[in-house]
């Protein structure tokens, strides 16, 4: 175990950022467990991801599953990678929740990359064949719409990672 106190660690990006890159990265230290929501939605929900509305109804059934399970782990003592988008207000607000009910320190990792760069990678990504999802130019520019970069009123303690 880890002698650092236990960490949320939260994961804010666009499509192709390199959310889950980091999410590895920061999951090898000692005492940490990592959580993905696209392995879960992947597992549970295989043929029925194809819309945005899709994505929203699924991964609020994994949301509110793996919440309790969440804070359990926080105040069993362990540090938790949740590589779940905080790309909206509302999943930052259920974020939030996961801080207060442990009462764990966290960490919003904001990688602010540019939309080019993401979609170079996201192409790159969907020809390697290797994520569970494979999304279009057309799909970055739909889920980007929702995106919101998080603000200092949110309360969060935020790491930028630049390009």
């Amino acid at each position: 175990m880890s002698k650092s106190p236990p960490t949320l660690h939260l994961l804010c990006g666009k499509i192709a950022a390199g959310k889950s890159t980091l999410a590895k990265r920061l999951a090898a230290r000692p005492g940490t467990v990592l959580i993905s929501e696209d392995h879960w939605n992947a597992t549970l929900f295989p043929d029925e991801l194809k819309t945005i509305e899709d994505y929203s109804r699924y991964s609020a059934r994994v949301r509110a599953a793996m919440g309790p399970h969440v804070v359990s782990l926080l105040k069993a003592g362990l540090s938790v990678v949740l590589d779940f988008q905080a790309n909206t207000l509302a999943i930052r607000r259920w974020m939030r929740t996961l801080i207060d009910d442990s009462g764990a320190a966290h960490e919003l990792h904001f990688l602010d990359v540019p939309d080019e760069d993401c979609k170079r990678r996201l192409r790159a990504r969907n020809a390697a064949g290797e994520h569970p999802y494979q999304a279009s130019d057309a799909d970055y520019e739909l889920f980007t719409k929702y995106f919101v970069p998080p603000t200092p009123d949110e309360g969060f303690n935020v790491v930028v990672h630049g390009e």
